[in-house]
């Protein structure tokens, strides 16, 4: 392979991964379940932090579950409350890492929580294989917490 295609190929799976990241945020906003399930693999490496005081918070590892964080999350907290902002969005081959600011209020409690957060995502195949997720998950907890 000569260093003009495996730039070449480098760069098409860096799109291909830009891609799939972008459609997974797109279903995020929609609130599209169905699509998320499909763009999970069927087994996920998912890595958020266990917060037993809070109900959407927990282990997955199926594609099916990490689509049904977002409806759990629904759930659990005031919609018109939720706020995310992407500050930085960097792409390498099949990784990429999101960095940003999130808040929302806990309906079971009508407290709010905020925080800055980090997110890395694998694309393999065109469905993400990795999830790790890094937050304020102690403004997450304290806002579940009932006064």
């Amino acid at each position: 392979m000569t260093t003009t295609s495996a730039a070449s190929t480098a760069s098409s799976v860096t799109e291909a991964t830009r891609h799939v990241v972008q459609e997974f945020l797109a279903a995020r906003m929609a609130g599209d379940v169905a699509r998320l399930v499909e763009l999970f693999a069927d087994e996920v490496d998912w890595l958020l932090a266990e917060n037993p005081g809070v109900p959407w918070i927990r282990p997955r590892t199926t594609g099916a579950e990490c689509a049904a964080q977002f409806t759990e999350l629904v759930e659990h907290t005031v919609a018109e409350d939720g706020r995310a902002s992407v500050d930085a969005f960097l792409v390498d081959g099949t990784d990429a890492v999101l960095t940003g600011h999130v808040s929302g209020t806990v309906r079971a409690t009508g407290k709010p929580y905020e925080g800055p957060f980090a997110l890395r995502l694998t694309v393999e195949d065109g469905r993400i294989t990795r999830h790790h997720l890094y937050e304020n998950s102690l403004s997450i907890a304290e806002a579940c917490r009932p006064s």
